[in-house]
């Protein structure tokens, strides 16, 4: 358990709280078990990307609230120089979120790093919406559903994020891309305005 779980599960915690919504209903809008969710609340079980993006959209919070505790407050334009954005470093993934600091985002952009010793890690996710990927360097495999795709530098896969998905790198080379998540209309409007 580390601190920065523990931060992110009282965040969880306390917006589930101002949103009146039980234990019991949380764990059943995202799949699991109350015991599996609490473990989630208590910074006892890492995040992964689809458990963040879900719980927020229930929470009707940007995920980044849940994550940083802090709400992304530009209108109009986010520049995200080279090097720079928001890290998220779960499971097998190295997520960098290109535009954190926008409001009211359509769709959020991420720099995604997958290190090929840690294929082992696999985890399904599944969330809401569209995804776009673009490959900047290395080589993975993209499973979607029961269908796998190689992708190498250049290539590029636009598919339907609600069904099970994953990558691993292949090869002994880090792969590289840019994951476009997109969300379903109205998605990116917060609940109570």
């Amino acid at each position: 358990m580390t601190e920065q779980l523990v931060e992110i599960g009282g965040r969880l915690a306390a917006l589930r709280d101002i949103m009146d919504i039980s234990v019991e209903k949380m764990a059943e809008e995202l799949h699991l078990s109350p015991e599996e969710y609490l473990a989630y609340e208590r910074g006892q079980r890492d995040y992964n990307f689809s458990f963040l993006y879900n719980a927020a959209n229930i929470l009707g919070v940007d995920h980044l609230n849940i994550i940083r505790g802090e709400s992304p407050k530009l209108h109009s334009c986010a520049l995200t120089r080279s090097g720079e954005g928001y890290n998220i470093e779960r499971e097998a993934y190295d997520y960098k979120h290109l535009a954190y600091t926008f409001k009211d985002r359509m769709a959020d952009p991420y720099l995604v790093t997958v290190e090929p010793g840690k294929n082992e890690l696999l985890t399904w996710y599944s969330h809401e919406g569209q995804e776009f990927n673009y490959m900047v360097s290395g080589t993975m495999e993209v499973l979607h559903g029961s269908a796998v795709y190689e992708m190498k530098e250049g290539d590029s896969i636009f598919f339907d994020s609600g069904l099970p998905h994953t990558m691993k790198a292949l090869g002994d080379k880090a792969a590289r891309f840019i994951a476009v998540v997109i969300k379903p209309d109205g998605a990116h409007e917060e609940k109570g305005e």
